[in-house]
């Protein structure tokens, strides 16, 4: 694929996993690698036409704060091949648990199937509950579809509360929408709630200010994802396994490029 055709693929890409949309973004961006105001332009395009991803602000800031940016594409790309969370979690549930997820999420979907002791409660938040509750039956492993109304019920009854991550700031995270409910329950009735967070999630506050402001609306409950205190998550799973809060933060290395969100104040 011409390096030009990639980037406009990536910038108007849905309903890929955040995985390949970054790779192939990082693929397009080695094509500016010898051209910075052309890498700088690739890099705002791509963050402004994908607002709610956290990895691709990460890669991008990485690339534009790099000395030599085509070795940086080749240590991300080599970062996500190699990320673990997925098998990390799979190990580290709770032996016979009764989980609660919401949607579809990429990593704990992944991760499930591995784990044919466990009962998965899935919310069935922006109607893609039923698809994955289809897949995980049919690696046998135990799934009920519970529609969006049932989510109190549902936490009340779970051992665990799973949520995905695209995004983790110092104070709060973004997920799917219904996130917040089920933490804020989990929290009442003592279920632990974990939050999923692979490669690339993490951003300092400079770099989150902005991006969230991109994903926000004037009527927040009309749009996909919401934002999640992390004073309701009890732990955070990423490729070194379950750590408390503080100690996942500590996983942040995307760097601060203020070129990248072009007037915004960072």
């Amino acid at each position: 694929m011409h390096p030009i055709e990639r980037l406009r693929f990536v910038a108007r890409a849905t309903g890929y996993p955040a995985d390949v949309i970054v790779a192939e973004a990082a693929r397009a961006l080695a094509s500016f690698s010898d051209d910075p105001h052309g890498l700088v332009t690739a890099c705002r395009r791509l963050v402004s036409r994908q607002p709610g991803s956290a990895p691709l602000v990460w890669l991008c800031a990485r690339v534009l704060c790099a000395s030599d940016a085509r070795k940086e594409i080749r240590r991300v790309l080599v970062e996500l091949d190699e990320d673990t969370t997925a098998a990390t979690l799979s190990h580290a549930l709770p032996d016979g648990a009764t989980v609660v997820v919401l949607g579809w999420p990429e990593l704990i979907s992944e991760s499930l199937p591995r784990r044919g002791d466990v009962e998965v409660l899935v919310i069935d938040t922006l109607g893609e509950g039923s698809g994955l509750v289809r897949r995980l039956l049919e690696a046998d492993v135990d799934a009920v579809d519970v529609p969006l109304a049932g989510l109190g019920a549902a936490v009340a009854e779970a051992d665990l509360v799973l949520l995905e991550a695209s995004a983790v700031a110092p104070t709060e995270l973004m997920a799917v929408s219904g996130s917040r409910a089920a933490a804020a329950v989990a929290r009442h009735a003592g279920i632990p709630v974990w939050a999923v967070a692979g490669v690339g999630r993490f951003l300092p506050e400079r770099m989150w200010t902005p991006m969230r402001a991109a994903v926000l609306s004037d009527d927040p409950w009309d749009i996909d994802d919401e934002m999640i205190p992390l004073d309701l998550i009890d732990a955070i799973v990423g490729p070194a396994g379950v750590q408390t809060v503080a100690e996942a933060l500590r996983r942040t290395d995307c760097p601060v490029a203020p070129e990248l969100f072009k007037g915004n104040i960072l």
